[in-house]
């Protein structure tokens, strides 16, 4: 225990943080305890301390913790280096090359799906939806890639905790209904919007992930469905899914 108590308290934190990181599931402050070594007393204090200052947030029995903003947002800001950002977006080029239409990199925050980085299509007929965009998990293809990463149990949890809001008269406004299609989603590999966040928009979009299969962010492209049919979308998946194992090796080689 010597060699544990002369651990500063900084990198204690930072090892409380590593291993929730590491796990896709909450920790009891005893599970993550079990990993270190550390007084016990020690990590609840601490694990307090990081609840406190945002990084961790406690599920709603109130004995797990779980990564919160605050360190969600580190996670993604230390994966987005200068040099990973250039070469991501030239991926993103390449597909909107390809498929003719906008393409975009979204990661899931409180408030939705949220547009990292995107490339707009050239058609002058094209949907507006810049960089720092927030859309609804619910009807969006980068959605429902996100929620049918998740496991079961976790998945339900989620979508019966959203507001199930109409956008369109396709929008999944039923919790089975939703939970089918990304049971669905999960098996395919690939999320479908079928004019259900816009009339008149098609969209498809896979999940990135890294190494170990945990879920990253959604690659998706959309348009408008007088030209990007959802056959035309499906068609086009293949390109998604070699870019978005392309981004994996960029993210985490």
């Amino acid at each position: 225990m010597a060699s544990e108590e002369r651990i500063p308290t900084n990198i204690r934190m930072l090892l409380i943080l590593e291993v929730v990181g590491r796990t896709d599931k909450p920790l009891t402050p005893t599970e993550i305890n079990a990993q270190l070594g550390l007084p016990k007393q020690t990590v609840h204090r601490l694990c307090s301390t990081l609840e406190a200052e945002g990084f961790l947030t406690r599920t709603p029995d109130g004995k797990r913790m779980k990564p919160a903003r605050r360190l969600m947002d580190l996670g993604t800001g230390l994966v987005q280096s200068n040099r990973d950002h250039i070469v991501r977006h030239q991926v993103l080029e390449n597909i909107a090359a390809h498929v003719m239409e906008a393409v975009n990199y979204v990661i899931p925050q409180e408030t939705g799906m949220h547009y990292l980085d995107r490339v707009d299509t050239n058609w002058a007929f094209r949907i507006q939806l810049p960089v720092g965009t927030n859309v609804p998990f619910h009807c969006t293809a980068s959605g429902k890639a996100y929620m049918a990463s998740l496991p079961p149990a976790a998945r339900r949890a989620f979508v019966t905790g959203l507001d199930l809001k109409p956008l369109t008269d396709k929008t999944h406004t039923n919790p089975l209904s939703l939970l089918e299609e990304l049971a669905e989603t999960r098996k395919r590999g690939y999320a479908l919007d079928n004019e259900e966040f816009m009339e008149g928009m098609v969209a498809i979009a896979v999940p990135v992930t890294d190494p170990d299969g945990r879920y990253v962010a959604s690659l998706a492209t959309h348009g408008p469905s007088q030209r990007f049919t959802i056959e035309k979308a499906v068609a086009e998946r293949s390109i998604l899914v070699e870019s978005a194992e392309r981004i994996q090796q960029i993210l985490f080689d």
